[in-house]
């Protein structure tokens, strides 16, 4: 068995995987940030006991344990370089968790501990296998030749940070016009609200009404209805997804692209024009199509991606 840890700013979520990724329990608790990295870890520690328990097992059992984190990860070592939503700046994590537990603890980034979940659960058998997740922002990740991309460094596989318009939207990187401020479920909500306001009589306007705010569903739900700014809001949106898409597969040409997030729920309305999109203006116009699919772990790829990322860096 292996133990998986998706830390996030928000939630600390621990699963027991087998040895071939399927989830046998889990639990979560807030991370409450801004703690410092040692009571942080403290908590890890017991929600990894009680899940273990919860999963009829005992530590012994567990081969090694693996940590999904944001931010900058330099994962030979154990530790987050620096991660803003946790408030940790060279934080040796997984050395604090090694306090506790006599077992092999690696880390991985959590987008890339996401991907590699989602390619055990849909990709394994691929050579190549790129995995995009639309949320509060766009992260992803890269696998070739069934191991992790990171990068001479490990920063590589930024996908949300490639530039889409010069020029265009401020990023919170620092940047303008990255993917992320066009793709994310922040843009599409913001893409929301700028076409409500040119659209006083949108049926938008009232779903917001009765929800309270406005949501990544909100243009989904309303294009279904036949609202003209709803569909125009959708597919503005599925086109900046679409175009991004297209620049890494036209880098990557990967056998199978995994779609994930929220929006992600969304399904074929989504995935139906961004596979249209991208087919017709592949580079490559000769050779078989990336497979392009919708997510299947959504909130427990990260989980299990750390889990089998430590199971196969555990058997290097």
């Amino acid at each position: 068995m292996y133990i998986g840890i998706d830390l996030g700013g928000t939630n600390i979520a621990v699963g027991c995987t087998d040895d071939a990724g399927n989830l046998i329990a889990k639990n979560s608790l807030p991370t409450l940030s801004g703690r410092s990295y040692t009571e942080i870890v403290k908590d890890m520690a017991a929600l990894c006991e009680r899940t273990v328990s919860d999963a009829n097992a005992g530590m012994n059992e567990i081969k090694a344990i693996g940590i999904g984190s944001p931010g900058t990860i330099d994962s030979k070592n154990g530790v987050v370089v620096f991660a803003a939503n946790l408030k940790m700046e060279k934080a040796p994590v997984a050395a604090e968790l090694g306090k506790y537990f006599d077992i092999p603890i690696f880390m991985e980034n959590d987008a890339n501990a996401a991907a590699y979940g989602e390619y055990i659960a849909c990709g394994h058998k691929t050579d190549s296998f790129v995995f995009i997740t639309l949320g509060t922002g766009v992260g992803g990740g890269v696998i070739i030749d069934n191991k992790i991309y990171r990068g001479f460094n490990g920063a590589g596989a930024e996908i949300g940070h490639m530039t889409l318009r010069m020029d265009g939207n401020e990023c919170t990187c620092g940047k303008r016009g990255c993917f992320e401020t066009y793709a994310s479920v922040t843009a599409l909500r913001k893409i929301t609200a700028e076409m409500m306001e040119k659209n006083p009589e949108s049926i938008m306007h009232e779903w917001v009404k009765n929800r309270g705010q406005i949501s990544g569903r909100t243009a989904f739900e309303c294009a279904v209805k036949g609202d003209k700014a709803a569909i125009e809001t959708r597919d503005t949106y599925i086109r900046y997804v679409a175009e991004g898409i297209l620049s890494v597969v036209n880098i990557f040409q990967p056998e199978i692209l995994v779609i994930g997030g929220g929006i992600s729920k969304e399904g074929d309305v989504l995935l139906n024009p961004i596979k249209e999109y991208v087919y017709k203006y592949d580079f490559n116009k000769f050779m078989p199509k990336t497979d392009i699919r919708i997510a299947k772990l959504y909130n427990d790829a990260g989980i299990v991606g750390a889990a089998m990322a430590a199971k196969n860096m555990a058997e290097i």
